[in-house]
């Protein structure tokens, strides 16, 4: 059983809402719900029950927080004793990333880390730019869209982000779903695109992982945020390529629906970069790992 859904699970019980477990554990909502079902599904039992004001725990939950809060707590103290010096946080870290991500993920999965005396420093910013910051001591860490290849700098896959197509309810229901799934993007023709970038970098890797070709046209509209890209969308701009964590909360809530379910959908893979031969850093080498471990659950 993965020790990352038992923490949730264990968060979860303990502050009997999903939005309070996602605080403590530093992780998203939809993260925290995509955990729960996860452990459901493999104990094939209900673990809580939804009201109006939180979740309450069914008798499942109570035995298995019985079994599992010792063990894990136990294993929490052993990994927090390397933060708890004063020394450990010295210095700040410099952090850079693309700014959803950051917003959405990294910054709630360090919290826990601050609170115990972490100083973090964040810029946000296009992937090649915050990379070209690292070897001059600018950053010591940088999430990456691509894949580093500046002298210097070494880095470790973090996460890999699986793109949807998705639009507004308004739109999809002018879209005919089963045709696009058959007969491919000439079913778009004539619709209008919402892209991050004039090149579409998101839509041009979906089109060419799951069409096997380039999108026809240009955008009609150009936004470089996801988040913007994602509120057009909604507002029945056009349809676009998002990463599903940034959507998932809409997706869940309705305002924005799959137009395909690919078997194999197409995934980018995030990097966490940090200077090559730059010695020990408790400070850094801390938040490296952390947002590794935590990364497993995103």
């Amino acid at each position: 059983m993965d020790l990352h859904l038992l923490r949730t699970f264990l968060a979860v019980y303990r502050a009997g809402t999903l939005t309070g477990a996602a605080a403590q554990s530093g992780l998203s909502q939809p993260t925290v719900t995509a955990h729960l079902r996860a452990l459901e599904e493999q104990l094939g039992q209900q673990l809580f029950v939804r009201l109006p004001r939180g979740v309450a725990p069914t008798t499942v939950a109570e035995e298995l927080a019985a079994q599992v809060a010792a063990p894990l707590d136990a294993l929490e103290a052993v990994a927090d004793r390397g933060l708890a010096s004063p020394e450990t946080w010295a210095r700040p870290v410099h952090l850079a990333g693309p700014a959803e991500l950051t917003a959405a993920l990294v910054l709630p999965a360090l919290a826990g880390l601050v609170t115990r005396g972490l100083r973090l420093r964040t810029s946000l910013g296009l992937s090649q730019d915050l990379l070209d910051g690292l070897p001059s001591g600018r950053f010591d860490l940088v999430i990456s869209t691509i894949r580093p290849r500046v002298r210097g700098v070494t880095a470790a896959p973090l996460t890999d982000e699986e793109l949807v197509l998705v639009a507004a309810p308004s739109r999809a229901s002018r879209v005919d779903r089963a045709r696009l799934a058959r007969e491919g993007p000439a079913r778009l023709a004539g619709v209008p695109l919402v892209a991050y970038a004039e090149d579409l970098p998101l839509i041009r890797r979906y089109w060419r992982s799951v069409f096997d070709a380039r999108p026809g046209g240009d955008a009609s509209v150009v936004v470089p945020d996801l988040r913007a890209v994602m509120a057009a969308t909604e507002a029945g701009a056009g349809i676009t390529v998002l990463p599903r964590y940034l959507c998932a909360g809409q997706l869940a809530a309705g305002s924005l629906v799959l137009l395909l379910d690919p078997v194999v959908p197409p995934i980018n893979t995030l990097y966490l970069a940090t200077r090559a031969g730059s010695g020990r850093q408790p400070h850094v080498d801390a938040v490296r790992e952390h947002l590794l471990s935590a990364a497993r659950g995103w």
